[in-house]
């Protein structure tokens, strides 16, 4: 039983001396590569999320202004409503970045609500006192604020994806990819020509 002993503290000892050594030369090597572009990319979806989440809570007080002064416009405002309804119903959550349908859903469905936003702000031309309206003049300013940050929060998501799933795929990280991080995928991202098509005009 002593003999056990005296032979496992010196292991012991040896085996934290090479964690210790080992713990610098895997972050040299690239180790901390892989989870850390993960990360990044996460955080940059969630801002991504933020700001159609924003968008969507602009929507209601819009449809609103627009409807005491358009209300014969029903067919537009309903099909915004309905769009509004359809994109904050589907979620692509972190945990999901990696499947291509899920995102398509969302892609698509944002993209049906920036649509139904377009044509409600194109009728907008047609009824100046709405024009004018200081309410309606507020919201048209947030909308256009938001949309930009859209585009900015879209085209950070972009980078930050194309960084980690680089990182899945070239030497010296695809080895961490092999031994450690075998479950991590590449995340699913926007189709470029399309987040370049997708912004309203909410500008006169």
């Amino acid at each position: 039983m002593h003999h056990v002993t005296r032979l496992t503290a010196p292991r012991r000892a040896l085996s934290v001396l090479a964690l210790a050594l080992l713990v610098p030369l895997l972050s040299a090597c690239g180790f901390n590569t892989i989870p850390t572009n993960e990360e990044r990319a996460k955080a940059a979806w969630s801002e991504v999320l933020n700001q159609y989440q924003r968008r969507a809570d602009l929507i209601p007080n819009l449809v609103e202004t627009v409807k005491g002064y358009a209300a014969q416009e029903k067919d537009v405002l309903t099909s915004v409503v309905e769009a509004r309804a359809k994109a904050t119903s589907v979620q692509v959550t972190p945990e999901t970045l990696t499947d291509p349908n899920a995102m398509k859903v969302f892609q698509e469905n944002q993209a049906q609500l920036t649509g139904a936003l377009s044509r409600l702000m194109a009728i907008v031309e047609n009824y100046p006192d709405l024009k004018s309206n200081q309410n309606f003049l507020a919201l048209q300013s947030q909308l256009e604020g938001t949309e930009n940050r859209i585009a900015v929060s879209r085209r950070d998501y972009i980078e930050a994806v194309r960084v980690y799933n680089t990182s899945l795929r070239t030497m010296p990280t695809m080895i961490w990819k092999w031994i450690w991080f075998t479950g991590n995928e590449p995340y699913q991202t926007f189709n470029i020509e399309d987040s370049a098509k997708q912004t309203p005009q909410v500008k006169f």
